[in-house]
């Protein structure tokens, strides 16, 4: 029987990536943070592709996909990322990478780039991806969609506390601007916005616990 495909949207810092990595792991099924590979893309550019004012050339980058091999390596349980054979898990974190992972991911040039590979990862099933536009845009058929919402000041406080835990120093008032903004240019962008599916399960998880998210999704997800 073929494992079914899940897609999880929603704002920045309400738990996408991390609690869709649990419920692969608990029904067996390959987890893609498609945020990550945006992020990927976005520290390529920032590493390669400057102006001499220090600012992403677009179309510089845009001609430099085929020097850009972004791949997901299993290291004990754990999908990390690479670019060109170096493990960037820890950089693409970093605030100058927030900083403009929304103006690249923006570009249709970048979505179409990256949109192929998800799609054939989705196609025998057993995914679980999470993003932005995953249920609109890159798997308007998945099995299950969900769509992930919390307060700006409980994502501000998760963030915070995420790169506290990288060793990234940050000023919480810059996070929770930076969100804010982030917000904005995704729900705005003219190629596929950030927008819940019409058949997509919302959950507001300001006041749950990643425990109980995970939960709550779950109940929906008939047993395989």
């Amino acid at each position: 029987m073929k494992k079914p495909v899940i897609a999880i949207d929603g704002y920045s810092s309400t738990g996408k990536s991390s609690i869709s990595k649990i419920i692969a792991d608990q029904l067996g099924l390959i987890h893609m943070d498609t945020g990550a590979l945006y992020r990927g893309v976005t520290w390529y550019a920032l590493q390669h592709c400057l102006n001499e004012n220090g600012e992403i050339d677009l179309n510089t980058l845009f001609s430099s996909f085929n020097q850009i091999k972004l791949e997901f390596k299993n290291n004990d349980g754990t999908l990390i990322l690479f670019l060109n054979d170096t493990d960037i898990s820890t950089e693409i974190r970093t605030n100058i990478v927030s900083d403009n992972v929304s103006l690249v991911a923006k570009q249709k040039e970048v979505r179409d780039f990256l949109l192929q590979s998800q799609r054939t990862l989705a196609e025998k099933g057993g995914v679980i991806m999470d993003g932005r536009d995953i249920g609109t845009v890159v798997l308007p058929n998945a099995d299950y969609k969900f769509f992930l919402t919390a307060s700006i000041d409980e994502r501000t406080n998760r963030r915070f506390l995420e790169l506290k835990g990288l060793g990234i120093e940050a000023d919480k008032e810059q996070v929770k601007q930076n969100l804010i903004e982030r917000d904005k240019i995704d729900s705005e962008r003219e190629i596929a916005p950030l927008k819940q599916a019409d058949d997509a399960i919302v959950i507001d998880n300001s006041t749950l616990t990643k425990e109980e998210t995970i939960q709550l999704i779950l109940s929906h997800i008939k047993k395989i």
